[in-house]
């Protein structure tokens, strides 16, 4: 078993076995570990928020915010991080965001804050998932929203 295997079993998922499981690259795979994984009924990803982080560039230079169609997007890549990882192999397949409902932003999230990505599974009919996340920091919550996404054959 390698230590990327066991890191599932105990329920963990570091930035390696993300990129297998995401296809996902810098500068958009925006969590950077998975913990607390239930299957893909539930789990908890960490973005740790840098000053270093491209958008901060030009959103906004003298108040950086992280953009939060970005949080929700890091949401979403957890979300289809753990539909992934407990499908095995899928192949040519990939994970697809279709939509987003009941958004709301409640805090801005700045450079410095380790972001806590909470997603939870509401309804599951191969090959569409839907999730209610909640993006917290410090515990207070920043962001929220309903979202669901498609597995789909690999076109490109």
């Amino acid at each position: 078993m390698t230590a990327q295997e066991d890191q599932t079993e105990l329920g963990t998922v570091d930035v390696i076995k993300l990129m297998e499981l995401l296809p996902h690259r810098y500068p958009f795979l925006l969590i950077d570990r998975i913990e607390q994984i239930d299957g893909d009924d539930r789990a908890v990803g960490i973005k740790c928020v840098t000053i270093n982080e491209p958008f901060f560039q030009g959103h906004f230079p003298a108040f950086p915010v992280m953009p939060g169609v970005l949080t929700i997007e890091a949401m979403a890549q957890t979300a289809g991080a753990i539909v992934v990882n407990n499908m095995g192999d899928v192949g040519d397949k990939r994970v697809f965001f279709m939509t987003v409902d009941k958004c709301r932003f409640r805090k801005p999230v700045t450079p410095g804050d380790r972001l806590e990505i909470e997603v939870v599974k509401t309804r599951a009919r191969a090959p569409v998932w839907k999730y209610k996340g909640v993006a917290r920091v410090d515990g207070e919550v920043c962001a929220e929203a309903e979202f669901s996404a498609m597995i789909t054959q690999d076109e490109i």
